[in-house]
């Protein structure tokens, strides 16, 4: 692992400048590492019963991963501050590829969810590169009014409308679980590009409505919140992945039964390569291994947090907060959701669920923020 890291330093480092954060690459790059080996096992099932090939969505997230590392290797070695120049377009983009999902013949759909584009044979969805567009125009943003996001009329009011627009859109997909995400990130990067308690407790409140009008409009996911209470209702039928995930992590007890001997990625656990990949980590690692995984992705963050304290300017700070807030709050939303603890949401686990477009923004976000890492101030 350390000459892998070497190596991938010296991948992303011109010659005479400041080196990446070190720990941040190798946290990075050992959670995509183990999420691979997972993913292997988690889709071998479902891979040979829809295209008898064990490893068929292994091989395509092989090729994802591939992307995702070129797409790191671009964002790492660009100075981060020319996305400040085209914040506008990118809040353009998020609009746009919001709208992408309600073109017939360009829109797919998956569940009860609108989110997916097809192009060329390819599934793309649009929703995952918002999380990072978005994040770069509210960094520029709010790196702009810093000065003025006491005043209502020119901070907290056009922050509501530009974040309403993005949450409207994604309503109509409906696609709660990237929104939740969104709107969690865009609170974290509003207080710490300058908001006031008073103002994002206020948004808070707001988001406690939504939701509440979301579960009124949406029986789905009021169902999500009665499972989440109690998963014994309707066991066999609306609460049956909760119920099969508590079975997958509760039986791999402290060591896992091993690599490979999950019983319930058998098609018993729906999702397994997707959403529902931490209860297969946990049935097959176990304890040790699951806490290890939450272990980095707090670690990441640490990380991140570290980046942004010591980041040469406003946007470079603010978009390292938001990156690691979108991340980290992704991953223990998912982990959460599987175990109980709140309701299911349906976003993958960053970086180890399988989905290309997930990892590829994944990675190159990761890209940014060591670009950043790169320009920090006593580096």
């Amino acid at each position: 692992m350390s000459s892998l890291i070497s190596w991938l330093n010296k991948l992303i480092n011109y010659k005479g400048e400041r080196e990446a954060d070190k720990p941040l690459v190798f946290i990075a790059g050992t959670i995509v590492i183990f999420g691979l080996i997972m993913l292997s096992s988690a889709s071998s099932i479902i891979s040979y019963n829809t295209y008898h090939d064990s490893y068929y969505l292994f091989k395509h997230q092989l090729f994802g991963l591939v992307v995702g590392f070129a797409a790191f290797w671009f964002f790492s070695r660009v100075d981060y501050h020319i996305w400040r120049r085209y914040a506008l377009w990118m809040l353009i983009a998020s609009i746009g590829l919001l709208l992408l999902v309600f073109i017939p013949g360009l829109a797919g759909t998956w569940g009860t969810s609108r989110s997916w584009i097809n192009v060329f044979g390819y599934s793309l969805q649009p929703s995952e590169f918002v999380k990072i567009t978005f994040l770069i125009y509210l960094a520029a943003w709010l790196e702009g009014r810093r000065k003025q996001l006491a005043e209502v009329s020119r901070g907290l009011g056009p922050f509501v409308a530009i974040l309403g627009v993005i949450a409207i859109l994604m309503m109509l997909q409906p696609d709660m679980g990237t929104l939740t995400i969104i709107a969690l990130a865009s609170l974290a990067v509003y207080f710490v590009g300058g908001g006031s308690i008073k103002h994002l407790t206020g948004l808070i409140l707001l988001g406690l409505v939504a939701v509440v009008i979301m579960v009124n409009i949406y029986p789905y996911q009021a169902n999500r919140f009665k499972c989440m209470l109690d998963p014994s209702f309707s066991k066999q039928e609306i609460c049956y992945q909760v119920n099969q995930s508590l079975i997958a992590v509760g039986s791999g007890g402290f060591f896992g039964r091993g690599l490979g001997a999950s019983r319930q990625k058998f098609s018993y656990l729906p999702q397994a390569q997707n959403d529902a990949i931490f209860p297969i980590i946990s049935e097959e690692t176990g304890f040790i291994f699951s806490v290890a995984l939450i272990l980095l992705y707090l670690g990441l963050f640490y990380r991140g947090f570290i980046i942004a304290k010591h980041a040469p300017d406003d946007f470079g700070k603010i978009l390292a907060i938001g990156i690691v807030s979108w991340i980290v709050l992704q991953a223990f939303i998912n982990i959460g959701g599987m175990v109980n603890i709140m309701p299911m949401t349906g976003v993958p686990l960053p970086m180890v669920s399988y989905g290309g477009s997930a990892v590829l923004v994944a990675l190159a976000s990761i890209g940014i923020l060591v670009n950043i890492s790169k320009q920090t101030r006593g580096n």
